[in-house]
C-alpha cells in the first residue's frame, strides 16, 4: 500500500512570518483549524508538526488559499531585550532536547490535539480569573525596543513573578518557600541574563528553574521545614491544597502546568522532562486522585478555575525587582569571594608542603646493618695505690653517721 506524499511545508520561522504577513494572530489559526492556540504555537516553534487535513489546511491558510476573519488582536510583541538590544521573546517554552530515533510515534503523531480523555485543553476558554493569577499566558504589552538590561529584566519580572509565586505555592503549601524559589530563579536569570534574554520563551525559563527549586528534596533538612506553616483559612481551599500535596511531586507538577498554567501535552512533557505518554498518563491519575476526594473537582474546568481561586486567595507578594537584582550580585559577590579565599588557602597550603617537604630521597638503614660513630663503652679499670689505701681507710672506720662524712682536723 502506498502512502500519499504529504503537503509541502514551510520552516517554523517562515510560517511565523506568512502568518503576520497576514496580521493572522495565532488565535485566529487555531479557531480557523479547530486545534489550540497552543498547538499553533508548537507549530510555529518546530517541537510539532501538523498532520493529515490539519496539514493540507495549514499550508492554505499561510499560502492565502482560505480567508480567515483576522483576530483584534496583535501578534504576540517582544517581551524582554538582550544586553545588546531587543530580542524577540513571545511566551513560548524553549525546544526540547531531541530524542532518539525509535519505532515509537513521535510526540506530535501521539497527541498533536487535545485528548478526548483528557478533557478540552484548560485555560482557553473565556476564564479571566486565571489568566491573571497563574498563567503567563496573556499578551504581555508591546515594550520599547530600547530597553536596558534592567529595564528589559524589570519587565520580565513584573509579568511573571506574581502568577509564580502563586503556582510554586500550590506546590509546595508554603508562602516563604514559594517566594525564596522565585526569587533564587530570577536571581539566577539575572546572573545568566544574556543567555536568558536570547532563550525564545524567557517566562518558561524562569518557571521551569523556580519550580526545580520549590520541589527540590533538599529543603527537607532545613530545620524550618519542619515547622508546617498555618493552612489556608476556607476549609475548601484546605482540602484542594491537603490533595494536591499528597501526590507524588511529579504528578502535581503536571497537574498544576496542564490544568493550571494552561501548557498543552507536549509542553508539559518537555518541562516536566518527560515523555508525551507518561505526562498523559501522570495528568490522568492525578485527575483521578483529585476526582476521589473531591468529587465536584471532576471536570476540568472547574478544577482550573478552583486552582485559580486558592492560589489568588493566599495575596502573596513577591519582592520588588531591584531587590532581586541586588540580591542575585550579593551572591554572586559573596560565592566569587568565597572562590577566592578557597583558592589562596588551597594554595598556602600547597607552598607550605613544598617548603616542608623534604627535597631528596633518604633511604632507610637495612635491618641488622652495623651503626658506625657511635664511641665504645668504656669498663672500670683497675685502681691505683691511693684509690686501694682510701679504701681501706674507709672500711676501718667504725664511725657511722653524717661524722664519717665530716673531715677531721689534721
Amino acid at each position: 500500500m502506498t502512502r500519499t506524499p504529504e503537503t509541502p511545508l514551510p520552516s517554523p520561522k517562515e510560517c511565523r512570518r506568512l502568518r503576520e504577513a497576514q496580521s493572522l494572530s495565532q488565535a485566529d489559526v487555531a479557531a480557523a483549524l479547530g486545534v489550540t492556540r497552543a498547538t499553533v504555537r508548537s507549530w510555529e516553534n518546530g517541537r510539532t508538526t501538523p498532520r493529515g487535513t490539519n496539514r493540507d489546511a495549514y499550508v492554505r491558510l499561510l499560502t492565502g488559499a482560505e480567508e480567515v476573519t483576522p483576530h483584534q488582536e496583535n501578534p504576540a510583541p517582544a517581551l524582554v531585550g538582550a544586553a545588546t538590544g531587543p530580542v524577540q521573546a513571545s511566551p513560548d517554552r524553549a525546544e526540547p532536547a531531541p530524542e532518539p530515533p525509535s519505532e515509537t510515534p513521535s510526540a506530535s503523531e501521539l497527541a498533536p490535539e487535545p485528548d478526548p480523555e483528557l478533557g478540552p485543553d484548560p485555560a482557553r476558554g473565556p476564564e479571566p480569573e486565571l489568566g491573571s493569577e497563574l498563567s503567563p499566558e496573556a499578551e504581555p504589552e508591546p515594550l520599547s525596543p530600547s530597553l536596558t538590561p534592567d529595564q528589559a529584566f524589570d519587565a520580565l519580572y513584573a509579568f511573571c513573578a506574581p502568577a509564580l509565586v502563586r503556582q510554586t505555592y500550590l506546590l509546595t503549601g508554603r508562602r516563604e518557600l514559594a517566594r525564596e524559589s522565585v526569587e533564587c530563579a530570577f536571581q539566577l536569570a539575572w546572573h545568566r541574563w544574556p543567555e536568558v534574554a536570547m532563550d525564545r520563551d524567557p517566562a518558561g525559563w524562569v518557571r521551569a528553574t523556580a519550580h526545580e527549586f520549590a520541589l527540590s528534596p533538599w529543603h527537607r533538612l532545613r530545620p524550618r521545614h519542619r515547622n508546617p506553616e498555618p493552612p489556608p483559612a476556607a476549609p475548601a481551599d484546605r482540602a484542594l491544597l491537603d490533595v494536591l500535596l499528597q501526590l507524588p511531586p511529579v504528578y502535581r507538577r503536571t497537574l498544576l502546568l496542564y490544568d493550571g498554567v494552561g501548557l498543552d501535552l507536549p509542553e508539559t512533557a518537555a518541562e516536566t522532562e518527560a515523555s508525551t505518554p507518561a505526562a498523559a498518563n501522570r495528568l490522568l491519575h492525578a485527575r483521578e486522585a483529585v476526582a476521589t476526594r473531591l468529587p465536584e473537582l471532576a471536570e476540568p474546568k472547574e478544577l482550573h478555575r478552583r486552582l485559580a481561586e486558592v492560589a489568588s486567595a493566599e495575596r502573596l507578594h513577591a519582592a520588588k525587582p531591584t531587590t532581586v537584582r541586588w540580591g542575585g550580585e550579593q551572591r554572586a559577590r559573596h560565592w566569587t569571594r568565597a572562590a577566592i579565599a578557597f583558592t589562596v588557602v588551597l594554595i598556602g597550603a600547597t607552598t607550605l608542603t613544598l617548603r616542608t617537604a623534604p627535597d631528596h630521597y633518604e633511604p632507610p638503614l637495612a635491618p641488622g646493618a652495623t651503626v658506625h660513630g657511635v664511641p665504645p663503652r668504656v669498663a672500670p679499670g683497675p685502681l691505683s695505690a691511693e684509690e686501694l689505701a682510701l679504701r681501706a681507710k674507709l672500711k676501718g672506720e667504725t664511725v657511722s653517721g653524717p661524722e664519717r662524712l665530716v673531715p677531721e682536723a689534721g
